[in-house]
């Protein structure tokens, strides 16, 4: 179970403080696959982000014992300078990965990430789909008890999208995913339990249609 806090998260702007959430709590089930889902500016992105703790709240706490990951397809902690190659070994001794272990990963983010030879050049050469091609490929390569996809099976071709489907289910079959769409398709596919992120709050649905219908009636 993962348990979110009296949390609080605010930006500056250009009027004060602009509050995302002010005092929320709720828990998100566990062993259940959930859709957080909202309009555009809800919150839904920027509550992942506190969730996978690549952001930190005002105030109030995720409280979990689960191994949560980074935001799968998220590309913006790379380092421009570094290849592709370079940045999945850094990850990999950051996540305390060693020796045979970093040659096994790097093979596999290599291998899904399907961008031949630029997986040796530059990051800040890649397009953007290629930088969310490593990313996905870097995320699905460590074991986690939740993943959190933020869009990330939106990214690449056809053929791309059809993989990256499969590598998730297969995921899913060990581990749980907390997933952000606008794409209800992938609600019912791969969704247990919907999530509405909704004018500061967040609305459970057990019923997965209920919380389809509820989020297009926004």
């Amino acid at each position: 179970m993962i348990l979110v806090d009296n949390l609080t998260k605010s930006y500056r702007s250009e009027v004060g403080r602009d509050y995302v959430f002010k005092n929320l709590s709720f828990k998100i089930p566990e062993n259940k696959n959930v859709a957080l889902i909202g309009k555009n500016g809800s919150g839904k992105s920027t509550l992942m982000r506190l969730l996978g703790g690549v952001d930190i709240p005002d105030s109030g706490k995720v409280l979990t014992s689960k191994s949560i990951s980074w935001p799968v397809g998220l590309s913006g902690g790379f380092q421009g300078a570094l290849s592709g190659r370079q940045n999945a070994k850094f990850v990999c001794r950051v996540y305390g990965t060693e020796n045979e272990g970093i040659k096994k990963k790097v093979a596999f983010v290599e291998e899904f990430a399907e961008i031949g030879k630029y997986f040796d050049r530059p990051m800040r050469t890649y397009s953007s789909g290629m930088r969310a091609r490593v990313a996905f490929g870097l995320s699905l390569a460590f074991d986690f008890d939740y993943y959190l996809v933020d869009e990330a099976l939106s990214v690449g071709d056809t053929n791309f999208r059809r993989k990256a489907k499969s590598a998730l289910r297969e995921k899913v079959d060990e581990a749980n995913i907390i997933l952000v769409t606008h794409g209800m398709g992938q609600v019912r596919e791969f969704c247990d339990v919907v999530l509405l992120v909704k004018k500061g709050e967040v609305i459970q649905y057990d019923d997965v249609e209920e919380g389809i219908l509820a989020y297009q009636a926004e």
